[in-house]
């Protein structure tokens, strides 16, 4: 009988790739294909409840493969975990994680039993509730945390509480209420904004599940330099996502605006003409366009300009020249922003017109036919 381990993802597949893109922390094994690379190295890589992971040694030489579920030393005790990964790309990951060759290694017990999935499952059925209770507790301690999620061991003989707190807290009566309350080793492990919203899940204001708990594994600071890069309107309610900090899609196209601005002037650098100085006031990167005004602070005789012509303008101001306005003739109006054409509409339309012109055909048919029985 095959048993599949339900640990916050969806089941992994030998050797492959998980056909769900939901699994962020799956990897896929390019080398599965090659003999030679299971023989490299004995240790394994194993996945636990959400992002999880760890890497054991395989000291029986238990064959092993993706998607097995083993049981694994812990203190105390065991644990319960999934396969994710074997052979030479497990060394990469673990030069990747940064761990230490002298830091503690522990063993692979062996694959797991009926026995040990049962425990499992019981301990497992006890994490929500055990995590409303800790918040009851904590609540009444008046310690200023929470706890977002709580994770039990395979063997339900310890209990890791994940908690987030804005300042340092003092939670050692904390740990022996709960002890007392659960009976358990109880371990806790404080975690970030971001870390929570990713191990909760939700959905974003795009409409999409958030990105955080769909396949970002390692999280990279966000600044109000992306945004300002951008020209996106720095307001915190829109910049902020559901874990109250700046949103991680922020930094997604920061790399092509900042190419996108070698092709631009500084904008630190004035313009200045014969009747006026002017000063940048927003870059449009998808039109090529920029525009400039007369007062740094707000918009104020504002002027729309190429940015090969603000190129141009630079170079007269270097040379001592000031050109008598910024549009390249005088007579010329301001430019005019780009409008697109829907293309889609001009097809609708047409078969639109083709359909009402059958239309007539038919009824201009059927009067005739009526009129010859007539």
């Amino acid at each position: 009988m095959e048993y599949r381990l339900y640990n916050g993802e969806c089941c992994l597949k030998s050797k492959g790739c998980c056909s769900r893109r939901t699994c962020k922390l799956n990897n896929h094994d390019y080398l599965s294909d090659i003999a030679e690379s299971e023989q490299v190295t004995d240790y394994v890589e194993v996945q636990f409840k959400n992002t999880r992971k760890g890497y054991y040694l395989n000291s029986t030489k238990i064959p092993l493969v993706k998607g097995d579920i083993v049981a694994v030393e812990a203190s105390p005790g065991h644990d319960v975990g999934t396969v994710t990964m074997t052979g030479k790309l497990v060394l990469l990951q673990m030069a990747k994680a940064r761990l230490r060759p002298d830091a503690e290694v522990r063993r692979i017990y062996r694959k797991a039993k009926p026995a040990d999935i049962e425990k499992y499952e019981e301990a497992k059925a006890k994490e929500h509730e055990t995590m409303i209770r800790s918040r009851k507790i904590a609540e009444h301690l008046g310690l200023q945390m929470k706890i977002g999620d709580v994770e039990y061991q395979g063997d339900g003989n310890k209990a890791i509480f994940y908690y987030i707190a804005d300042e340092r807290v003092d939670f050692r009566q904390l740990i022996k209420n709960l002890a007392d309350a659960f009976r358990v080793r109880i371990e806790m492990k404080q975690i970030g904004a971001r870390q929570e919203a990713a191990r909760i899940g939700g959905i974003g204001p795009c409409g999409r599940e958030l990105c955080c708990s769909g396949w970002i594994a390692g999280f990279v600071s966000v600044s109000t330099s992306a945004a300002r890069l951008q020209d996106i309107s720095l307001n915190p309610q829109k910049l902020a996502g559901q874990c109250a900090k700046l949103k991680c899609c922020l930094n997604y196209e920061v790399d092509a605006y900042m190419e996108a601005r070698r092709n631009f002037p500084s904008r630190e650098i004035p313009l200045e003409t014969g009747d006026n100085v002017y000063y940048h006031f927003k870059t449009d990167v998808f039109k090529n366009q920029m525009t400039y005004s007369t007062d740094r602070n707000f918009a104020a005789n504002t002027v729309t300009i190429t940015a090969e012509r603000a190129f141009d303008v630079i170079g007269m101001n270097k040379r001592g020249h000031k050109p008598k306005s910024l549009l390249p003739d005088s007579s010329e109006q301001q430019v005019q922003p780009k409008e697109y054409q829907d293309v889609l509409e001009e097809n609708v339309n047409r078969f639109d017109l083709v359909m009402k012109k059958k239309k007539r055909r038919r009824s201009n048919s059927g009067k005739h036919h009526n009129q010859k029985k007539q």
